[in-house]
């Protein structure tokens, strides 16, 4: 049998880190409060850290790597605390490329497709969630009529995965709120919408869906529940077949609240993480937990959370 764990890295910051992206085995990059950034070149045996110019007091919630020396950061907050900016040079200088247009807006999530095509997403402006898309890799960006919000429902911005992308155009935003553990669908680059219902936990403000993570186009994960109980561990997992269409509770969730997953395709293992403790499943439908440190998000086998914690996944 093959055991797991977290093998902790020196990060050299005390931030409450969101954001991550792995690039490739040796590249990524993290984000985090109070301006942060950090990458690693060489497999997180050291990271790099610093400041986003322009962005030092702002929260960055989410960023995506696309080499060692470019990415793109985002920023949430209430109105013009969301923000979107791009290092060309390795995080030495960042430039802002956008502002939050909403005065009531919160940015939730950032991702690309590729180094031009882009979406952003954030919480409901005028009774629908917010998206703009991208085709000059974060240039210009241009508002979609997002999907419908019920009453009481939003995302949230806890590890940058409640917003995925796939081929052709696909888009998934999943919620949560009373109104919400509902995923959002788009074939067609956020022109049209479908909403479907999972059967994660919605029964207060605090309950949802917190992360997505998909093994290919049809099959996913979406996890979540109640980050305030984070150590309950019902309804906090939906399981699909074909590509969202349909969410079903698994045999034996994570647990407790997680508010991220993703597949290992070199260990084959589905790796889901929260406030309370890791878990891994090989089929998505029975969970084991095999840590109780707390973080918040997942990319490529890294994880990142409170207090500038980040570890990389093994299995031996």
């Amino acid at each position: 049998m093959w055991a797991q764990r977290w093998t902790a890295q020196e990060s050299g910051v005390t931030a409450s880190l969101r954001g991550v992206s792995a690039v490739a085995a040796q590249v990524a990059w993290a984000s985090g409060s109070d301006g942060t950034w950090l990458r690693t070149v060489n497999g997180g045996a050291k990271w790099e850290a610093g400041k986003v110019t322009g962005g030092e007091k702002l929260d960055f919630r989410g960023i995506v790597g696309f080499s060692a020396n470019e990415a793109v950061a985002m920023s949430s907050g209430e109105g013009e605390l969301s923000k979107v900016f791009r290092t060309l040079d390795g995080g030495a200088h960042w430039e802002l490329l956008f502002a939050n247009p909403d005065a009531k807006g919160f940015f939730d999530g950032i991702a690309f497709r590729d180094r031009l095509h882009g979406v952003l997403m954030g919480d409901p402006v005028g009774g629908r969630l917010t998206v703009f898309v991208t085709a000059d890799g974060g240039k210009t960006w241009t508002r979609r009529e997002g999907p419908a919000a019920n009453e009481g429902e939003a995302s949230f911005a806890a590890s940058n995965s409640t917003l995925r992308v796939g081929g052709k155009g696909s888009i998934w935003i999943a919620s949560g709120g009373k109104g919400g553990a509902r995923v959002h669908l788009s074939a067609d680059d956020g022109k049209t919408w479908v909403a479907v219902q999972s059967p994660v936990r919605h029964d207060v403000e605090t309950a949802g869906i917190f992360g997505l993570g998909w093994r290919d186009a049809k099959r996913g994960i979406a996890v979540g529940g109640d980050y305030r109980k984070d150590k309950e561990a019902a309804a906090n997992i939906a399981v699909t077949a074909d590509g969202g269409k349909t969410w079903t509770a698994p045999k034996a969730g994570p647990a407790g609240f997680r508010s991220a997953v993703e597949y290992l395709p070199a260990a084959k293992v589905w790796v889901a993480t929260g406030t309370s403790g890791s878990d891994v499943s090989a089929d998505g439908e029975v969970w084991r937990k095999f840590d109780d440190g707390a973080y918040n998000a997942l990319s490529g086998g890294w994880a990142v959370g409170p207090k500038g914690r980040i570890a990389r996944f093994e299995q031996k």
